[in-house]
């Protein structure tokens, strides 16, 4: 596996990264398990809260330089990669502001004694993570696990290793000490050899769904405790109550955000048939709109997808769809463009055998259903192998909510497109993984829950 940075837009080269030897796997291994014994022994809380307030800081100051980074790497509009370092930055902000309350025992009503429960680290945890959201995907998984005391091991998607290094050093600068977070440019079999190493307690992953079932099993086979985030075909559902004048304005951007490349975009907008041509016209006319060009020029609105072999999926997905009997409303044209450009398209008539009915599409096209009733509608969207993220647009939020409990996802958002918060817990259900991240329920997912009892005499 090689790890070359290639800008998406004008497909140079930037650098390429030695792969890891094994030898480095095992000094990173004693490393960062001497620290997790350290931190154990000495519980230096304080001092990590510090270090990831430092951490922040470094983000806001050098926030261009980090963005710039990321868009040159995989093509992201620098407006969004300027958001994502905030972003990673509030992150920094909210478990520091939150780490006691956390990390606070918990006393356990019992009338046989006294009881209560430590949150205690487990040790090293393997990150493995996806290429779209290089600094937010690292900082989501690394910050409230080092505020918990657990080293991390980051193995990156081999496409954006120059964001990966970015960030490890970021951390490194702020004062982390050796083995706090160490990126490293591992072949999937050093990955399942450091899962299956005995110092290591855990291992986190966002990606594919056959990436996930592979270190699923890998964890499993060793009695290690894993968290995976899938990706997903999140439903948009307008409802009869919904604003029009929301809808529009937030639609178009739910798909094309990140040129569509989000686990939790949304991909099946879901329309009542009255709705279902003037919800076409308004998406249409959205799409048309775009300016296609330089990812660092502000007046681009449209970004390349990430890389020439996401352009080929997505493109023979589109023309699998059309094969079995969708129909392309708008787009799918040619982007005469240097670059991974992709067309915004919009696809209707997709039915449930069609291949394409239970596939995620990573990119800026939008699969669009009509419906006759509410029923249907949650119907539809339930009729899916994934269940990561789900949209509902109602006047009447207790409306909105009765629809969104009978949604089979693991997070809905009632007229707003999808976002990620430090506060608000991030995962899904189904094919789309298990565990959550950020929140205190990311904290806990990496942390024993050790009881303390003294029995009464």
């Amino acid at each position: 596996m090689a790890y070359q940075s290639i800008n998406p837009f004008t497909n140079q080269v930037e650098k390429t990264f030695e792969n890891t030897t094994d030898e480095e796997l095992e000094q990173t291994l004693t490393t960062a398990h001497q620290l997790y014994l350290d931190w154990r022994k000495y519980n230096d809380l304080e001092e990590r809260k510090r270090q990831i307030l430092k951490l922040a800081q470094i983000l806001r100051e050098r926030r261009v330089e980090y963005a710039t980074v990321m868009s040159k790497e995989m093509g992201k509009l620098i407006s969004e990669a300027e958001g994502e370092v905030d972003l990673c930055a509030s992150f920094c902000d909210y478990y520091v502001a939150h780490a006691d309350e956390f990390m606070q025992p918990k006393i356990i009503a019992t009338t046989s004694g006294r009881a209560k429960v430590l949150k205690q680290s487990l040790g090293i945890l393997v990150a493995v993570e996806p290429w779209n959201f290089p600094f937010y995907q690292i900082a989501r998984v690394f910050i409230p696990n080092f505020i918990v005391g657990n080293p991390m091991i980051l193995k990156d998607a081999s496409n954006c290793p120059a964001s990966a290094q970015a960030f490890a050093d970021a951390v490194k600068e702020a004062g982390a000490p050796a083995g706090s977070l160490t990126n490293l440019f591992l072949s999937y079999d050093q990955v399942n050899k450091a899962i299956a190493d005995k110092r290591v307690a855990g291992v986190c992953l966002t990606g594919s769904e056959r990436g996930g079932a592979t270190v699923a099993k890998e964890a499993g086979a060793n009695l290690k405790k894993s968290t995976l985030e899938l990706g997903g075909n999140d439903a948009f559902i307008i409802l009869d109550d919904a604003d029009w004048d929301l809808v529009e304005k937030v639609a178009p951007a739910a798909r094309l955000y990140n040129a569509g490349q989000v686990c939790t975009s949304s991909k099946r907008f879901i329309v009542l048939e009255k709705d279902y041509d003037r919800f076409l016209k308004m998406m249409k006319d959205a799409f048309s709109k775009v300016k296609m060009g330089d990812p660092l020029d502000p007046l681009t609105t449209l970004a390349p997808l990430s890389s020439k072999k996401a352009k080929e999926k997505l493109q023979k997905q589109v023309d699998t769809a059309v094969e079995n009997g969708a129909k392309v409303y708008y787009g799918n044209k040619p982007v005469d463009m240097e670059g991974q450009f992709f067309m915004p398209t919009i696809l209707t008539d997709i039915t449930p055998d069609n291949p394409i009915f239970d596939t995620e599409m990573f990119g800026p096209v939008a699969s669009v259903y009509k419906v006759s009733s509410e029923e249907e509608a949650i119907e539809l969207a339930n009729n899916s192998s994934y269940g990561l993220g789900n949209t509902i647009f109602s006047n009447d939020s207790e409306h909105a909510e009765r629809v969104a409990a009978k949604i089979e996802t693991g997070m809905s958002w009632i007229n707003a497109g999808w976002a990620s918060l430090p506060e608000l817990p991030f995962g899904g259900v189904k094919n789309s993984g298990y565990g959550r991240e950020l929140s205190s329920y990311g904290i806990d997912e990496f942390t024993n829950k050790h009881l303390i009892y003294e029995a009464r005499q």
